[in-house]
C-alpha cells in the first residue's frame, strides 16, 4: 500500500539535518546533486554518531540569516505534506545558527513566527524543541533553556540534549534540567543511542524526562526494560539513522520490534531526512516488510506518540480521533 495515505505523527526530527536537495541549491547555487550526496547525507563510510553529526554542518553553515532560516522551514513543511504528518515536533539548536550577526533569541524568534505562518496554512500542528548539545558548557545549557522558557507559549514546546553521547558526561547540563523541571517544561533527552542501558538509566535519573531520543540500547536491561514500562516512559525510534551511525549493523538487527512487543511506548521517527536520507513513508515500509507490521501496530505508534506528545489534551484529542479514522478507512 502507499504509507503516503496514512496521517503521521514525528516527535524527532532535527531541521538542520533535513535540507531537500532543492532547499540547498536555493541557499548555495553551485550545489551538483553529486556534491549534495557525498556532503550532506551519511553514505556508507559513516562510521558512527560523531561522524553522523559532522554531516551536519554545510548545512548549518547555510542556516545563519533570516532569510535562509525562513527558507528552510518553508522547505520542511513541504517534506512533512509528502510524509502525511499532522503533528511534528521540530528540534534544533538554536546556538549553533549565530555565526552571522543573529543572535540565539533572534534564532528562536524567526523560527518560531515562521513555523507558526506555515502550521496555520498547512494545517500541520507543530512545535520546536530546543536542543542544547552534550559538548556545551553550563552557561550555553542555561542560555538554552531559558529561551524555552521566554518562547514556551509562542511555538516552543520542549527542551532537549544532542549530540555526542559517548564523548561528553552529563554534568554541564543538570542545572538546565532542573531550571526547566521548575518552571514545568517538557524536557526529553537523547540517550541509548552511542552508549548503552547505562546511559538510559543515567539520563532518566539525572536529567528526569519521561521521554528519551531514540533510547533503542535499553534493549540490553531486562530491567531497564521493566522500569520503562512501569513508568511509561516513551521511546522516540529513528530506525534507519541507528543503522547510519552503526548503533546496529542491519534493519534486521534493530530492536524495534522487540520493543513493541514488550508493550514499550515508542514512535517512529526520521531524525534527520537528509543525513540519513529517509522519509516516513519508506520507514513505514521499511517495518512492514521487515517485520510483518499491521496497519494496527503503524496506528499504536501514532498514538503512542500523541500521548506522549508536547501539546495540550484539546489537540492530543483532535490528533486522536483523525489518526483512528484514518486507519478505519483503510
Amino acid at each position: 500500500m502507499s504509507y503516503k495515505l496514512l496521517p503521521k505523527i514525528e516527535l524527532h526530527i532535527h531541521l538542520d539535518c533535513s535540507l531537500s536537495y532543492n532547499a540547498v541549491k536555493k541557499l548555495r547555487p553551485e550545489t551538483s546533486i553529486q556534491d549534495y550526496n557525498q556532503n550532506f547525507k551519511a553514505g556508507e563510510s559513516c562510521s558512527s554518531l560523531k561522524h553522523y553529526i559532522k554531516c551536519a554542518d554545510n548545512a548549518i553553515s547555510l542556516m545563519q540569516n533570516r532569510e535562509s532560516l525562513e527558507m528552510v522551514m518553508e522547505d520542511f513543511f513541504d517534506q512533512l505534506i509528502e510524509d502525511n504528518v499532522i503533528y511534528c515536533e521540530i528540534r534544533f539548536a538554536p546556538l549553533l545558527h549565530i555565526e552571522e550577526s543573529l543572535s540565539s533569541r533572534e534564532v528562536v524568534d524567526i523560527l518560531c513566527k515562521k513555523m507558526n505562518i506555515l502550521s496555520k496554512e498547512t494545517g500541520i500542528i507543530t512545535g520546536l524543541i530546543l536542543c542544547t548539545l552534550r559538548h556545551y558548557s553550563e552557561s550555553q545549557s542555561m542560555e538554552t533553556v531559558k529561551l524555552v522558557n521566554e518562547f514556551y507559549d509562542k511555538g516552543v514546546v520542549g527542551f532537549d540534549i544532542a549530540a555526542d553521547e559517548a564523548g561528553f558526561p552529563l554534568d554541564n547540563h543538570i542545572s538546565a534540567f532542573e531550571y526547566a523541571h521548575k518552571y514545568k517544561l517538557n524536557c526529553t533527552a537523547h540517550a541509548g543511542e552511542a552508549k548503552g542501558a547505562e546511559s538510559v538509566w543515567e539520563t532518566i535519573n539525572k536529567l528526569k524526562t519521561k521521554r528519551i531520543g531514540h533510547g533503542v540500547r535499553s534493549i540490553e536491561d531486562d530491567k531497564l526494560i521493566d522500569f520503562l514500562l512501569d513508568n511509561n516512559h516513551h521511546l522516540e525510534v529513528c530506525p534507519t539513522s541507528n543503522i547510519k551511525t552503526k548503533t546496529f549493523e542491519s534493519l534486521e538487527e534493530h530492536p524495534i520490534d522487540k520493543l513493541f512487543k514488550r508493550n514499550i511506548s515508542l514512535s517512529i521517527n526520521s531524525d534527520g531526512r537528509t543525513i540519513s536520507n529517509v522519509n516516513l513513508n519508506e520507514e513505514y515500509n521499511k517495518l512492514s516488510d521487515l517485520f510483518g507490521w499491521s496497519l494496527q501496530q503503524l496506528k499504536q505508534c501514532n498514538l503512542n506518540a500523541i500521548d506522549h506528545a508536547f501539546t495540550s489534551d484539546e489537540k492530543k484529542a483532535i490528533l486522536s480521533q483523525k489518526i483512528n479514522l484514518a486507519y478505519r478507512a483503510l
